[in-house]
This record gives C-alpha cells, sequence and structure tokens, in this order.
C-alpha cells in the first residue's frame, strides 16, 4: 500500500492519496481545487485515481473532490450523515457508517464522526495484502495531534446558533465511541496542522496514534472520567476567531464547487491594458509582494495579498468574489510566482484572475501611510484596530486598541468609523497591510503602524515598561 500525505502549508491542510501498487488504483481523500499534485502522483506511480471522498463540508477551502473526478472519471463519495440539512447537493454515492470504499487490496471504511461538523466522517485504512485488520485512520477535522476540530464554526461562520453545544457533546460521544474504540497501534493522519483556526492548539506533527493521544491529549482525562461536562467547558474556551470566508466555503461545498476544467497558463497583460482597466474601474489590481516592499510604495488602489506562500488565507481575507465582479490582475516578481498565487486562490474559490504583470511602471502609484510607534500617541487617529486574532490580543495590545481579526474585517464594515483616520497593526506588519489596503478600497482613511505591535513592544520595553506589553 502507498499512502501519501499533499500537505498544504498556506491553510494548513492535508490531502491523502491511497494506493495499491498490485492494482495500480488509488483513491485521495480531501483533495484541494488545484488538482495537479495527485494528478502528477498517480503519473509517477503508475497508478489510476479511480474513487474521490472527503471527510466532510469543509469550511477553509473549496474542495477539489468534484473536479478531480471530472479530470480522471473516477467515482465520487461523499457523507451521507448527519440528516436532511446536511445533505450534498450534487451527484454522488453516499456512505454511512461503515460502508466501504475498494480499491485494489485496500478497504477505505467510512466511521461517522460528528462534532466538528453533523455529517463528519473518518477513514479507516485496512491494507489487505498485508492484514485484515484496519491499521489507518484519516481523521479529517476530528482528532488533530494534540487537538480536536473545533465545535463552534457552525455558529461563528455558517449562521448556527448555538449549535456548539451539540457539536462538543458529540465529539466527547465520537471519541468515547469510536476512536477510542480501536487499537493503540493505530496510526492516525490528520486534515490539518499547526496554524488551522479549524482547532484551537493543533500540533506539528504528520501524524500521531490512538495510543499517544489516549495518554497525552488534553481531552484523554475527561474521557477517562466521563466527565463530559468539564471536556465541553474546556473546548468551548478560549477558540480562535472564523475567518468571515468560512460562510461561502460552507455553501459552496455543500452545493458543489464549480467544475473549472484545465486552465490556460496565465496570460502577462500589457501595463497599458492594465492602466485601462483601472482607470475604467474593469479590473482590481493585486500587489503580491511582501509588505515591506509594498510600504517603499505600490499601485494606487491595490490590494496586498502577499504570495504565493499565503496566497489563499489572504486573498480570502481581502476578496470577496461573491461581492466584487471584477477580476483580478497581479503584480508579480515573474510569471511562475504569478501562475502559483493563481493556484492559491483557486484553493479559496477567487477563479477570476485575468493576467500578470512584473512591473508598476506607468501605472498610478500610491505609498501607503504609516505612523511610528513614537508617533502613534499624537496621529489624531479615531480608532487603533488590532487587526490580530482574538486570542492573541487577550494575551497582548496597545491600550486602548480594539480588535477585529484581518479575516473579518471586510464583512465587518458597519462597526468602523466611517470618518477619521484608522491606524492598523497586527504582529509583524502582514496581517495588517492584507487588511489596510482592503479597507482603502472600501474608502476608509488608514495608516498602519510601523512595525506593528513587534515595533511597539520594542519601543516599550525600551522605555523600561513590562515586556509582556498590555494584557486584557
Amino acid at each position: 500500500m502507498l499512502l501519501e500525505r499533499i500537505y498544504d502549508n498556506d491553510l494548513a491542510q492535508a490531502s491523502y492519496f491511497i494506493g495499491c501498487q498490485a492494482r495500480g488504483e488509488a483513491v485521495v481523500v480531501d483533495a484541494r481545487r488545484d488538482i495537479g499534485e495527485y494528478l502528477d502522483l498517480a503519473r509517477s506511480h503508475g497508478m489510476r485515481i479511480v474513487a474521490v471522498t472527503e471527510t466532510h463540508i469543509h469550511a477553509d477551502y473549496l474542495s477539489g473532490t468534484r473536479e478531480l473526478a471530472a479530470a480522471t472519471g473516477a467515482e465520487v463519495y461523499v457523507s451521507g450523515e448527519g440528516g436532511e440539512d446536511w445533505q450534498y447537493g450534487f451527484e454522488a454515492e453516499r456512505l454511512l457508517d461503515g460502508d466501504a470504499i475498494t480499491v485494489g487490496n485496500i478497504t477505505v471504511r467510512a466511521r461517522h464522526t460528528p462534532g466538528h461538523t453533523p455529517e463528519h466522517l473518518s477513514f479507516l485504512i485496512t491494507d489487505g495484502a498485508f492484514s485484515e485488520d484496519p491499521g489507518y485512520l484519516l481523521s479529517g477535522d476530528f482528532v488533530f495531534a494534540g487537538d480536536l476540530g473545533r465545535p463552534d464554526l457552525l455558529d461563528e461562520a455558517a449562521g448556527g446558533v448555538d449549535t456548539r453545544f451539540q457539536g462538543a457533546h458529540q465529539l466527547f460521544e465520537s471519541l468515547r465511541d469510536v476512536f477510542l474504540a480501536l487499537p493503540d497501534h493505530v496510526q492516525v493522519y490528520p486534515g490539518h496542522g499547526s496554524g488551522s483556526a479549524c482547532g484551537k492548539a493543533l500540533g506539528a506533527l504528520p501524524a500521531t496514534t490512538v495510543g499517544y493521544e489516549r495518554l497525552n491529549a488534553w481531552w484523554a482525562p475527561y474521557l477517562r472520567e466521563n466527565d463530559e461536562e468539564g471536556f465541553v467547558a474546556e473546548l468551548l474556551a478560549g477558540q480562535p476567531d472564523a475567518h468571515a470566508y468560512f460562510a461561502r466555503m460552507k455553501r459552496q461545498n455543500k452545493e458543489g464547487p464549480q467544475v473549472l476544467g484545465p486552465l490556460d497558463p496565465l496570460p502577462q497583460v500589457p501595463n497599458e491594458e492594465i492602466g485601462r482597466a483601472l482607470r475604467e474601474d474593469e479590473a482590481v489590481l493585486v500587489d503580491t509582494r511582501a509588505h515591506t516592499e509594498v510600504h517603499r510604495g505600490t499601485v494606487a488602489g491595490a490590494l496586498n495579498i502577499p504570495g504565493p506562500a499565503k496566497a489563499a488565507s489572504f486573498g480570502a481575507w481581502a476578496y470577496d468574489p461573491e461581492a466584487e465582479s471584477r477580476p483580478l490582475v497581479l503584480l508579480a516578481a515573474d510569471g511562475d510566482t504569478a501562475q502559483a498565487v493563481r493556484d492559491h486562490l483557486l484553493r479559496v474559490g477567487i477563479d477570476r484572475v485575468s493576467g500578470y504583470t512584473t512591473t508598476a511602471e506607468g501605472l498610478p502609484e500610491a505609498v501607503p501611510a504609516t505612523v511610528s510607534p513614537e508617533e502613534l500617541e499624537d496621529s489624531g487617529a479615531v480608532l487603533v484596530l488590532d487587526v490580530r486574532n482574538r486570542t492573541e490580543h487577550a494575551a497582548g495590545h496597545i491600550p486602548g486598541s480594539r480588535q477585529l481579526s484581518a479575516g473579518r474585517i471586510l464583512w465587518h464594515l458597519d462597526e468602523l468609523p466611517a470618518d477619521g483616520t484608522i491606524v492598523t497593526y497586527c504582529q509583524s506588519g502582514a496581517r495588517s497591510s492584507v487588511a489596510a489596503a482592503a479597507l482603502r478600497r472600501a474608502g476608509y482613511d488608514v495608516a498602519e503602524l510601523d512595525g506593528s505591535y513587534a515595533g511597539w513592544m520594542d519601543r516599550m520595553r525600551n522605555q523600561g515598561a513590562p515586556a509582556e506589553g498590555t494584557a486584557g
């Protein structure tokens, strides 16, 4: 049996390619939408992808299940659990608890593990050429290395009302009745790693085991003592902000993401044409450079989506394809960078990228406004806005600042003052630059705190203030 983990550092997301060498057949679980890596794996191993499936209706990225099936002719399998409200809206074979997908000598058995979402499945993998017993669990957003999938996303991002409590109790039951019923040797491969917003304390390890989590996970004592209420209270405490685009991902993944098919290479567009499109408000320019370069000068009205490393995450914060009809044009170092940024944007359903340029020459220039830590107090700002996560803000922040995470700002403009200067900051400047550029496009007067919170903290230390900053 072949088991390959394909990891996206941008969204801290893992998908899996599982193949039977004897039959030359493979199944892909939780595919992302830019499917080239799966096709390359199949070719390199001389395999056909005959099945594609996913653990649940994802919130943080647009599923590539349908895209990969269309490219390969593979059979599509999705969860049929969770009740009427959680049924997928496209044609696929429905999997219920105990159902199996057979790929050569490999059995992929679905186990219903609700809690993170009502329809969630985990997949027990048995290599029939080696053993009659399952040896691996693809746990999706159920069990992570050192943590669990959060049960509050339906409330935070999908319009649910107090569904977190039922989800938390379901997670307890799924752990007790499914996960802890497995032998300790079963290897666990989760759907996310450190940095994902689908949990609050995910480990960076690519895999764990049932036995290791049984002994060491934060939740293990609650299960040993059958303390369900204590488990629920700790699970729900301190969860990070849920990004606003998660609601769109949930809806589109449930309905069925649009199948794009093979895409042409991204064309390089003459700056004269880009300039005309910008003047006539027919395009949105995206500066893909780091915020430190953008602060030396960018194109007037441009978004800042640094990439490609975090272009999916930042892009989904700064651009809503359901609210914005104009296509994106990328300012990138070269064609390969532009192509990689487009691939990342596809992962969050930002499909309209019309081309790229490698220079801002001839385009209207602008230098983003900044405020130094020394100038902040006398800047006259009507609001100092902390765009970090609420857990970061709680650990320490600039006195008087208000927290609204960068992934939620565009969807909560009614909470911001319409007049006066807003000063934004994050930890080091990248998230603040993304948020500030998006706010400027929305018509707000925004300056960025030079050096962000780290720079402000350095000034406090130099003045003899407590090194930990101001908590609250």
